[in-house]
């Protein structure tokens, strides 16, 4: 087996001619027909017992070739593409170009990794965002354990006022007449949700259970769903049975001990604004992050093959799908209930993959261009720190993940921390 020729007159295309030699080819074939000579009838023979070259003589002498090729072809194929030292993104065509006495000649047509060229990466201008904590997100915090703590209590000597929850009845009509889904018994609504159309929530602020029957006197949507309800005027029969209303833990020393580890709420606000600090610093660095690999795309020169967005788009797809199953869904009933296709998802994620491809490959470039590389500090590193994050032994993650594709995301990541390092932060 061997490379014979490479043409890369075409940009970012390579086509490979490969030879398999006879005596390989021959050998191959000779097992094909010793795996598929026992499910062969031929008249005249019992099944598995007829000569090949009388299997031949009716089948063809090349019966077999196309799966001893199929055998071959994979090894073969990344042998060449080794041979001929290039960086292949995509599934090769193959076309077999001649079979005879000297073996078997093939064809490979394979798109290969672009240049690209990316100027002025050094001392780009970004902005990145100061990071403070106001007294006013620090009490939102702490109204929000607050909230988390609350209890509920049915109020009795009071009006419904919003943010209460309400348990009521209700039965709608158009004109006297009850329409369907427009009728419930104790069902709890929160005002102020805007779970119902406009107007039926507001109309029940100040009112208590102690109210006799009354009525609400709403309009639906001109777009509302149901399209025999939308835009009817229509009247909802209600009676209010109960109030709940959530009822705030006292702020002091005593509600600090009961949520955390402090003792005083001078140290439990120090640990909420160190919190609240270290949330806001990581979005202003993945902002600042963001903003100065969209400034290095652009001056990013490269021709991007098409297949290697439409890998990445496939990628984008794969983990949509999952992020869909993981909360009991699926792409077709996205489909479903969004009237969309993939063909339109697809375009959808194709801004984002273009993106992402050509941030790459300027990574790549960067990289290649500072003589970054991982050292074997760096990837044991990178194995320890992944390995403790599954909770598995380090020997099992090296021997599920090759080296080359962590060596790969730590040179990349390297370039990034150059080109903030060299960025001029505004």
């Amino acid at each position: 087996m061997s490379l014979k020729s490479i043409n890369t007159e075409q940009k970012n295309l390579a086509e490979l001619e490969i030879l398999i030699e006879k005596p390989v080819f021959d050998d191959e074939v000779d097992k094909v027909f010793k795996k598929n000579a026992a499910k062969i009838t031929v008249p005249g023979f019992r099944k598995g017992k007829a000569p090949r070259r009388i299997i031949e003589k009716m089948y063809g002498t090349s019966y077999f070739y196309e799966e001893a090729i199929d055998h071959l072809l994979p090894d073969i194929y990344q042998s060449a593409v080794a041979e001929a030292g290039i960086d292949t993104v995509s599934r090769p065509e193959v076309e077999i170009k001649s079979i005879d006495d000297g073996g078997v000649l093939l064809c490979a047509k394979v798109y290969t990794k672009p240049a690209a060229v990316v100027t002025d990466y050094k001392g780009i201008e970004v902005k990145k965002d100061k990071v403070r904590v106001t007294k006013e997100e620090i009490s939102a915090e702490v109204d929000k354990i607050r909230q988390r703590n609350a209890r509920i209590i049915t109020i009795t000597d009071a009006p419904a006022a919003e943010g209460d929850e309400v348990v009521i009845d209700y039965e709608g009509s158009i004109d006297g007449v009850p329409f369907e889904g427009g009728k419930a018994e104790k069902q709890n609504l929160k005002l102020g949700s805007h779970t119902f159309i406009d107007g039926f929530e507001d109309a029940l602020i100040g009112k208590t259970p102690s109210d006799e029957s009354f009525d609400i006197d709403v309009t639906f949507p001109a777009e509302y769903g149901a399209e025999q309800l939308a835009g009817k005027a229509a009247v909802f029969k209600i009676k209010l049975h109960e109030i709940r209303r959530s009822e705030l833990p006292e702020y002091d020393d005593e509600f600090v001990k009961d949520v955390s580890e402090f003792g005083t709420i001078a140290e439990y606000e120090a640990d909420v604004k160190a919190k609240i600090k270290e949330r806001k610093t990581a979005e202003s660095d993945r902002k600042f992050e963001d903003e100065l690999l969209s400034k290095v795309a652009e001056k990013t020169e490269v021709e991007i093959p098409d297949c290697m967005i439409e890998s990445e788009i496939d990628g984008y797809i794969q983990d949509y799908d999952y992020r869909l199953r993981s909360q009991g869904g699926s792409l077709d009933l996205y489909y479903k209930y969004t009237g969309t296709d993939e063909k339109t998802l697809r375009e959808s994620f194709r801004p984002g993959a273009e993106k992402q491809v050509k941030t790459r490959l300027a990574l790549e470039y960067i990289a290649k261009a500072e003589n970054i590389e991982a050292s074997d500090e760096d990837i044991e590193a990178e194995y320890e720190k992944i390995a403790s994050g599954y909770g598995i032994e380090i020997e099992k993650i090296k021997s599920s993940i090759p080296a080359a594709d962590i060596t790969g995301d730590i040179v990349l990541r390297k370039a990034v921390q150059l080109l903030k390092d060299n960025a001029v932060i505004k």
